[in-house]
Order: structure tokens, then sequence, then C-alpha cells
């Protein structure tokens, strides 16, 4: 990892976790993501973001909250314009914009809970929210 604060893509699903269990590692994790590194993303993350909270399965997590992460990583968030496509294979298509988007903005790490959904060799770390949280609390 370079110098600067931690460059990251955070999956959805971390942020599903954080929103359903307050208190939870990944709720945690992503706050302090929040406060102590870059949460990267483009148009694309944002929508599936807003998408995948809005449906009706998570209706418990309550849109005042889900509207106050989604504004936050917007506001927080460093936004990046056009994103180059990768052409290589991925076990889960759903899953090439977040490398696509950690490819372009050279990002660390994508934060995530299915970490084997993930190429291992692209330049960047796939870490599980305890990791990241635990790598930001040692001030890393």
């Amino acid at each position: 990892m370079g110098p600067g604060p931690l460059r990251v893509v955070v999956d959805t699903n971390v942020l599903v976790s954080a929103l359903l269990k307050e208190g939870s590692v990944p709720e945690r994790a992503l706050h302090a993501l929040l406060e102590r590194a870059v949460v990267l993303l483009d148009a694309r993350l944002a929508g599936e973001y807003f998408r995948v909270l809005a449906r009706p399965k998570f209706a418990a997590i309550g849109s005042s909250r889900r509207d106050a992460l989604l504004e936050r990583l917007r506001a927080q968030g460093e936004p990046l314009g056009e994103v180059p496509a990768y052409a290589g294979a991925l076990d889960d298509p759903d899953d090439r914009a977040f490398v696509e988007v950690a490819l372009a903005g050279k990002a660390d790490a994508i934060v995530t809970g299915n970490g084997r959904h993930f190429p291992q060799d692209l330049g960047f770390e796939v870490l599980p929210p305890a990791a990241v949280l635990a790598r930001l609390e040692r001030g890393g």
C-alpha cells in the first residue's frame, strides 16, 4: 500500500450487513473507512447500493438510516468518472463494476464479505470487514 489514506471499494454486502446489525464488525468497519480512508465509487456502484438497500427484504433497516448512509457515501466518497472495462474472468459478473472501480481508482483493497468472488492478483487486496477494521484501528 502506498502513502496516504487507505483507498477502498466497498462491496454492497458490507453495507447491508452494517445496516442490518448495529454495532457489528461490518458497521464499525464501514464507519472507520468513512472516517479514515478514501471510499471509491462510481455511478454504477452508487446505483447498486441504492437498489439493493431499497429491496423490500431490507425494509427493517429503515429509509432514514439507509438514506443517511448513502448520502454520507456520496458526500465523502471519491467519485470516479469514466472507468475502463475489465475483461478478465470473474466468478460473479455482478462484481465486475467493483473490480473496475478498484483498478481505475488505484484501490488498496476491496472490502467484502465474499472474498472468494474476487481475483487475488489484480494489484489490490481483498479484505473482509474484520481485517480492514483491525488495520484501521492500529493506524494502518
